[in-house]
């Protein structure tokens, strides 16, 4: 996931003919109070021509804030592929109508981590994020080398998604676009986690994500022997079987599934 300023004509371009998976526009932080209006026109205009590849979201102003019921009514009209929805809630969430375009949840808030499976179940959520520099903000977290300080709110939000059924949601952005290993080594956290990708503010962060979040040769490799393995076991009758020492049974093989998914095969 690539973020870009709603208002920025050149840096929107750049970030649409990018490689990232789905580009979020944003009409929030990154645009002041005087310049939603012009950001809007921005984006529409950027949003004209689809994407080769990928998705286009657009993040909106918080339901609350003066400017979510322009942000709505401007981007009805709108070639885009989902909306952000920041300080997500059950309550924030409420304000939006009942159909309209799917919505990834941004979740940084205390209220929002403690409310995270209401908010994931929404019929227009497809997807959770955590927003990091909001919440330790809010909750006086100081932050680690280690990401421990976020340990607890991104397990609630991989639970909370899995048991409403969505996709593994996104971590948070790493703010200093220079350190390429801090990145990855985050990212790396995350997916151990339960995580399935990772937000960005800059394109160049976007390899070290795209490394991490994608099974290596050797783990694909690996995957394919395990079902090969258990699919032999299950044809002499059998529901486990032993891989280089090494048990495989029906949660293994689960696992071994996903791993082949994301990686395309």
């Amino acid at each position: 996931m690539l973020f870009a300023p709603g208002k920025d004509e050149r840096k929107l371009a750049k970030a649409l003919a990018s490689e990232a998976d789905l580009v979020v526009a944003d009409l929030e932080d990154a645009v002041p109070p005087g310049e939603k209006e012009l950001a809007r026109a921005t984006i529409a205009a950027a949003f004209a021509t689809r994407r080769s590849r990928g998705l286009s979201f657009v993040r909106i102003n918080a339901p609350g804030t003066p400017w979510f019921a322009d942000d709505v009514a401007a981007l009805s009209g709108v070639a885009l592929d989902g909306i952000m929805v920041p300080k997500a809630t059950p309550s924030a969430l409420g304000a939006l109508d009942e159909d309209g375009p799917p919505v990834i949840a941004l979740i940084e808030t205390a209220a929002g981590v403690r409310d995270a499976y209401e908010t994931a179940a929404h019929p227009r959520v497809v997807a959770l994020m955590l927003g990091g520099a909001d919440l330790a903000a809010e909750a006086n977290l100081e932050l680690r080398a280690d990401g421990q300080e976020l340990l607890h709110a991104r397990s609630v939000l991989v639970f909370a998604s899995i048991a409403a059924g969505l996709r593994p949601p996104f971590d948070v952005v790493h703010l200093d676009v220079r350190d390429d290993a801090a990145q990855e080594a985050e990212a790396r956290l995350a997916r151990s986690l339960g995580f399935g990708g990772k937000a960005c503010v800059h394109p160049a962060q976007l390899a070290g994500v795209h490394r991490v979040f994608t099974p290596t040769e050797e783990e694909t490799a690996h995957a394919s022997a395990v079902l090969a393995a258990f699919d032999d076991a299950q044809r002499r009758g059998e529901s486990v079987v032993l891989l280089n020492g090494k048990l495989v049974d029906p949660p293994i093989v689960a696992s071994a599934r996903t791993t082949l998914a994301r990686a395309g095969g």
